[in-house]
């Protein structure tokens, strides 16, 4: 990547603008609305699942199943409603029933780490992927990922979901959060349960099968284009940069309009959400282009990229190492 422009410290600017604007007020009612659209799509899919295709049933669940992700985590950054307590509870039914993640292993590793040092190598563990290759001179002690790179690392996009879980059953058993974990646990018998019940043991398979695959590629591919391939700090750089500038130059926003907003989530505004991670995710596109005309006028740069290019950029560093 080329040197970044200067960045002025005037993030208190552009937050006022935005919040004058109405765009930081958070959305109960049209979050209440998303939330139940998901349980009631559920509660279709499994009222009519002896009448799908399996494959199709699968694509079905996927499509749910991201939602509850994104979902879960709009309800952890509080862009529904302000009390955490109350956040935390909602998002069990999406992460731990429906999708056996945590929310306290996402909170920590997202909320916490992520969002506070994002791209800072020391605290940040999403940048360690593949033992560091997104690292300046980190490039690993593996001989088998350098070798194997490639490989690896596209390959892995098939199994995020699974390691979504093996992650999230790690934290909580460290964490002895012992209530958490036993609703983690329910996911299986409610969902999988329920299909292996009433569906024949191949159509079952099939349905498993899809949706793993399916929803680890499409979460996969979702989240990289977020910060892989944009720049990296060590700690003691990263205390240097103020706010704004860190979230700015860790952090790639993707072009397109409503669908691929829906697409990916709302992750494709990823500077903005990371500036204003408050801000309800369908807001994110007026606070957008107000801070693409912000750092216009500042003369920061913004970058942003197709979602093409995005993964071209990033395997332009990964082949780098």
């Amino acid at each position: 990547m080329s040197e970044a422009a200067a960045y002025p410290d005037n993030f208190d600017e552009l937050k006022d603008k935005v919040r004058r604007a109405g765009l930081l007020d958070r959305v109960p009612v049209r979050g209440t609305i998303e939330m139940i659209a998901v349980v009631v799509s559920m509660i279709v899919a499994f009222a009519t699942m002896e009448m799908w295709n399996p494959v199709l049933f699968g694509l079905f669940l996927t499509l749910i199943f991201t939602r509850a992700v994104f979902v879960s985590h709009d309800i952890l950054h509080l862009q529904y409603f302000k009390e955490k307590k109350l956040s935390f509870r909602l998002s069990y039914i999406y992460l731990a029933i429906i999708l056996s993640n945590s929310s306290s292993w996402w909170d920590f590793k997202h909320n916490i780490n992520h969002h506070t040092w994002c791209n800072v190598v020391e605290k940040d563990e999403d940048i360690l992927a593949l033992d560091g290759a997104f690292t300046p001179n980190n490039k690993g002690d593996s001989p088998v990922i350098k070798k194997y790179k490639y490989l690896i690392f596209w390959g892995s996009m098939f199994f995020m979901y699974p390691a979504f879980i093996a992650q999230s059953y790690s934290f909580v058993l460290k964490k002895k959060l012992y209530g958490e974990f036993a609703l983690m646990l329910l996911h299986w018998p409610i969902i999988w349960g329920t299909i292996f019940y009433v569906l024949p043991f191949s159509s079952a398979i099939t349905v498993f099968i899809t949706l793993y695959l399916v929803l680890s590629v499409w979460l996969s591919f979702g989240f990289i284009t977020n910060h892989l391939g944009c720049e990296v700090f060590n700690l003691e750089e990263g205390k240097k940069l103020s706010w704004m500038e860190l979230q700015m130059r860790s952090s790639r926003s993707l072009s397109g309009g409503s669908f691929v907003h829906w697409f990916y989530g709302g992750l494709n505004t990823q500077i903005e959400h990371h500036l204003f991670p408050k801000a309800p995710r369908f807001n994110l596109l007026k606070v957008q282009a107000m801070t693409k005309a912000f750092a216009e006028k500042h003369n920061m740069k913004y970058f942003e990229s197709t979602p093409v290019e995005a993964y071209f950029q990033i395997n332009r560093v990964l082949k780098g190492y």
